[in-house]
């Protein structure tokens, strides 16, 4: 199998969240697992919305990955968002890292174990939603119980020695502000803004984000230790007040009528990262206070997780990535979100650890090293025959 050409037939199917359409890249994968033998089911919902899972649930170990990608602007960049190229020991294309590049080593390791004569005895889920809510990915599949807690390897992009085993909060939520209008000329001794309505709330939010909390003695040494690999990985100066600060984006604003009138409505979406010792629910009530006028609506709140370093989960996977690189693995907690946090939610021991160029995450140029997703194939030969010959 040409794993390099794999991925690349994966970033050549477009699947962009929004609008969310997975049936096409999805009804590939059904195709490739039918060939390795694998019982799978595709799982429909509305929009093309379909995700991929094992018919017959073994309950050892899931292998997870999610085929939705962020959407893509064509300019700037070196090659074509969804051209799959293969260039300079790379495939390039939007989604290679995040996260179509795991999913191929995935399948990729599925199907050399499968070619030794093993049975798999591992489970599959390839979602479609993690880019938004998970509302019709994971989420749909906990709700339907097509998805027993056992323990977890996801595919998502992260640093080639350090494995990722907690996140922190997400608070994703849309206030609507109503003004008083009136003539532009006016202002601010007559009417009330809706813009500066929600401008407030920006700056109370910068205030917020002043803020240190302390994750607690368990949890220091892991948060400092993943500030570091932050730090080095962004070059990043304040790489620790990332995962000790309240962070915040204004990903979305939308308000006003007119130059010369004040303006009546505006709305703007937030998406707040919450570290460990805040409490997501206690902060949205605080923003929600803040701007007593405003509509609130929320479509993802969740508190930090982790799975702890001690389960088993943790240790194969930081022993077969230590076997691979022939460096020691060491686990770190994560600055952004991911299904694990729904899987954790449901009882799952999630690990986090997949092929990906971290840097182009989102951005322009988006790619991922062949040499890596490679690697990181064997981490996952190594860690589906641990659980095969158990199984």
């Amino acid at each position: 199998m040409d794993l390099a050409r794999f991925c690349s037939e994966l970033v050549r199917i477009k699947s962009e969240n929004p609008p969310g359409s997975t049936e096409d890249i999805i009804h590939y994968l059904k195709g490739f697992t039918d060939g390795l033998g694998i019982g799978t089911t595709i799982v429909r919902n509305k929009g093309g919305r379909c995700n991929l899972v094992s018919t017959s649930p073994r309950g050892a170990l899931l292998l997870c990955g999610h085929v939705d990608v962020v959407p893509a602007m064509g300019d700037g960049w070196t090659h074509k968002p969804n051209s799959g190229d293969i260039d300079g020991g790379f495939v390039w294309g939007r989604g290679a890292t995040d996260m179509k590049g795991g999913c191929a080593a995935l399948l990729d390791a599925c199907k050399k174990v499968a070619d030794e004569g093993t049975d798999l005895g591992v489970d599959l889920a390839f979602v479609c939603d993690e880019e938004t809510s998970g509302k019709y990915g994971v989420r749909c599949l906990l709700e339907r119980e097509m998805l027993h807690p056992c323990d977890c390897l996801i595919a998502e992009p992260s640093p080639a020695l350090h494995p990722n085993i907690g996140q922190k909060g997400l608070l994703r939520v849309r206030f609507t502000f109503h003004g008083v209008p009136g003539h532009g000329s006016l202002y601010p001794l007559r009417g009330r803004s809706a813009i500066m309505d929600a401008f407030s709330l920006l700056e109370h939010l910068r205030r917020l984000h002043e803020r240190e909390y302390s994750p607690g003695p368990a949890l220091l040494p892991i948060v400092t230790r993943s500030s570091e690999v932050l730090r080095e990985i962004f070059s990043l100066p304040q790489a620790e007040s990332v995962l000790t600060r309240i962070m915040y984006n204004p990903g979305r604003i939308e308000g006003g009528e007119k130059a010369n009138i004040v303006a009546q409505r505006c709305c703007l979406e937030l998406e707040v990262r919450v570290p460990w010792g805040c409490d997501t629910k206690a902060l949205l009530q605080d923003l929600t206070a803040a701007v007593p006028n405003a509509e609130v609506v929320t479509s993802s709140i969740s508190d930090p997780t982790i799975t702890v370093p001690e389960e088993r989960i943790v240790q194969l996977t930081c022993r077969e990535i230590t076997r691979v690189y022939g460096r020691p693995a060491v686990p770190i907690v994560q600055w952004a979100a991911s299904d694990a946090r729904h899987l954790r939610g449901a009882g799952f021991r999630v690990i986090e650890y997949g092929p990906g160029e971290i840097q182009t995450l989102h951005a322009v140029d988006e790619r991922v090293s062949i040499e890596n997703m490679e690697k990181v194939s064997l981490v996952y030969q190594g860690l589906i025959r641990v659980y095969c010959d158990e199984g």
